[in-house]
């Protein structure tokens, strides 16, 4: 196995070129939606025109309404991982990220050291945590996360897949006087990865000071034009958290009747663990069907969801042996 399918997901044409294949890959590698916001193919984009400010002031409207706190303490990004390292720039001191976890967060910081428990990070400190978390999907409760406001030096919160569990999030709890930053991905829970738009929320001055780092235009016009539309699309977001957490139960039940016992609580993917899962992922691999190795942890696999009844179906004929 390629170290490549170990550093991150979506490496389709990888996987083709090393592995071949007359069927169509199914990518289970990422925790994106397999089934996008259908409005964007209905959304004409003017390419020959700079965004308009006024657009973006509407986009980071919409997002706060979803977010639920005032547009004043949101920032649009290209893509929630660029937030991440504007965070790492903008305060500029020594931080714990949890691990394991999303490889970006080790990065963000100049000076960042792992931790296992949250409760060892120094109280000096940033604490960098994902919620869900990635890829484990662990879910911190509300009170816990509050708390840690009040202990950290400031608490960062990677919601990139929080949208499919919105009860959870802390972005209501932003703003001024808290020492309180969340990071909000687009693509993953509307299926537009390709977009590149993410939201950085957080007091005023943090918000003020990521405007300056981007400059006039900060996403594209595309992303605005479909991150409007999508985030007051509320029928299409509520009809698919409820779509998703049935298709994830549906994807535990597939995969225990083949011994694997599905591990967290995001419905955008489920991890795995067992000692072959490097023969596992070379056995999918070999059937057209990509899921998510860890160098770290060798044990673990993740599984995105199924994009369709056939991606499933074919899913259980390969874990079957097929």
């Amino acid at each position: 196995m390629s170290d490549a399918f170990r550093w991150h997901g979506g490496r389709v044409a990888d996987a083709q070129a090393r592995y071949g294949s007359a069927e169509p890959w199914i990518d289970l590698s990422t925790g994106i939606n397999p089934v996008p916001w259908p409005g964007a193919a209905r959304i004409a984009v003017d390419w020959a025109a700079l965004p308009d400010p006024s657009a973006l002031v509407e986009l980071e409207a919409a997002a706060a309404a979803h977010f639920g706190l005032p547009p004043a303490h949101v920032c649009a990004v290209p893509g929630s991982e660029i937030g991440l390292r504007i965070v790492g720039r903008l305060l500029d001191r020594p931080a714990c990220y949890l691990t394991p976890g999303y490889r970006t967060h080790g990065e963000a910081f100049a000076q960042a050291r792992p931790v296992s428990d949250p409760e060892d990070a120094p109280p000096a400190s940033v604490l960098l945590i994902a919620n869900p978390n990635n890829p484990d999907g662990r879910v911190f409760a509300r009170e816990q996360l509050l708390a840690w406001t009040e202990r950290m030096q400031w608490l960062v919160v990677d919601e990139a897949f929080a949208d499919c569990m919105p009860g959870g999030s802390i972005a209501p709890d932003v703003g001024e006087g808290r020492q309180l930053i969340v990071l909000r991905s687009f693509g993953k829970f509307f299926g537009l990865a390709g977009a590149r738009l993410g939201f950085l929320l957080g007091p005023t001055p943090i918000v003020a000071a990521c405007r300056r780092m981007l400059g006039d235009w900060p996403v594209s016009a595309a992303a605005i034009a479909f991150g409007t539309a999508a985030y007051r699309d509320r029928g299409w977001i509520n009809a698919t958290i409820d779509a998703l957490g049935e298709r994830a139960k549906g994807l535990d039940a597939l995969l225990a009747r083949h011994g694997l016992a599905a591990r967290g609580a995001c419905p955008l993917f489920r991890l795995v663990e067992r000692d072959d899962a490097a023969q596992l992922f070379e056995h999918l691999a070999r059937r057209a069907i990509l899921t998510r190795p860890f160098q770290a942890q060798p044990t673990w696999l993740r599984f995105g969801l199924p994009p369709n009844a056939d991606a499933m179906e074919r899913l259980d004929r390969a874990l079957a042996g097929g």
